[in-house]
Parts: structure tokens; C-alpha cells; sequence
């Protein structure tokens, strides 16, 4: 791990985050246009870790449960939690969504006004292609590590990554998503949890 500033993908990831952090500021970003962003940088970690899912060779299911028993690692339990693991979190990305959708109405509701128009979105598909770029390097760079992987962390990582949103969108509603404060702390929490969990889910895997 301690070679981690030679990983190309860490290094990918950092300047993704950082070109969405100096456009919203100098193309004054409103909180929600950074937010769609961001949940498509999420759905796009949840596409490429059901690809690594599927492209498992050797893996583990240690603690991984069905029907309250354990399970061996065959191809099928593999195929089965990967379409799974595809279902329950694009039913929460659908969930966000939804959520980004009315965070305009609930703005108006409580009196904040969020100022944007649909030219400020033609930015979300950019920086979604950027982010594509990054996680599709970080897939080819990893692909063949020989690290012996479990089923069930795989599963479980993507959502530690959307923890900031998750936060977020709840801290926006109490505070107002025009908060220049609140603005600055989605963007460093945010990036600051891309690269920790980036470190955390290949750390065995720096030489």
C-alpha cells in the first residue's frame, strides 16, 4: 500500500474529482447539478463492479448467506448474487433519483430557490464520460491481479461510496442546498471518500 501514488487509478480518480471541483466553482454549479454528477459516478461503479462480479475466477463467499446457509463458490451462486447485487442497487440508485428529481419542488416548499436552467446540465453527460474513463482504467488496470477476491465484500463496497450522497441530500434539505458551506463540504467529503475506499478495496493488490 505504500506505493499507492504509483497506481494510475488513484491518480485518474483524483483529477476526475478535481475537474468537477474547479468547474462547479468557476462555473458556479448549483448543489444539485453536482449531485446528478455523482450518482451517475455511483450507477458506474455499480455497472463495472457487476462486470468484476461476473468476471470472477477465484473467489471467496466466505460470510455470504442464502436461505440462512452458507454457500459454496460455484459459478452459479457468482451469477446469482452479481444479478442480485445489479437489482438491489440499481433500486437504490433509482431511490436517489427520485429524490434529485423533487429536490427542486422541496426547495421551493421551504422557501430556498434553486437557480439552473437545462443548458447547465449539458456538463452531467461530460463529466459522467470523465468518470467513465476512470473506472474503466481502474477495471483494466485490476482485472488481472492475481488478489483472491470475496463475493460478499464486492458486494457491499459500492455503497460505502454513496454514504456522502446519502448524507448529503439530507443535510441539504435541512440547510438548504444553496449553502456555499454545505457545496464545500459535499465536494471534500465526497472526494476525500472516492480515494479512501479506492485505497481500501485494492490495498492488497500495491507492490
Amino acid at each position: 500500500m505504500k506505493h499507492f501514488y504509483r497506481d494510475p487509478t488513484i491518480i485518474s480518480l483524483i483529477i476526475a474529482n478535481l475537474i468537477t471541483i474547479f468547474l462547479a466553482v468557476t462555473q458556479n454549479w448549483s448543489l444539485i447539478q453536482i449531485l446528478w454528477i455523482y450518482w451517475c459516478q455511483s450507477v458506474i461503479i455499480g455497472f463495472f463492479n457487476f462486470i468484476r462480479m461476473l468476471s470472477l475466477k477465484d473467489f471467496s463467499t466466505e460470510g455470504v448467506l442464502i436461505n440462512n446457509k452458507p454457500v459454496a463458490p460455484t459459478g452459479t451462486v457468482k451469477t446469482l448474487l452479481a444479478f442480485f447485487f445489479a437489482f438491489h442497487y440499481g433500486l437504490f440508485h433509482l431511490v436517489y433519483a427520485f429524490f434529485l428529481i423533487m429536490l427542486p419542488f422541496f426547495s421551493l416548499l421551504s422557501g430556498t430557490q434553486i437557480n439552473f436552467s437545462f443548458t447547465d446540465f449539458l456538463f452531467v453527460p461530460i463529466m459522467a464520460g470523465i468518470f467513465f474513463i476512470n473506472h474503466l482504467i481502474s477495471f483494466l488496470f485490476y482485472k488481472n491481479k492475481p488478489k483472491k477476491q470475496s463475493i460478499g465484500k464486492m458486494m457491499m463496497f459500492p455503497y460505502a461510496r454513496i454514504i456522502p450522497m446519502h448524507l448529503t441530500i439530507m443535510l441539504a434539505a435541512s440547510l438548504g442546498i444553496a449553502s456555499p458551506l454545505l457545496l464545500l463540504f459535499f465536494l471534500l467529503l465526497k472526494t476525500g471518500a472516492d480515494v479512501v475506499m479506492h485505497l481500501i478495496e485494492h490495498r492488497e493488490q500495491w507492490v
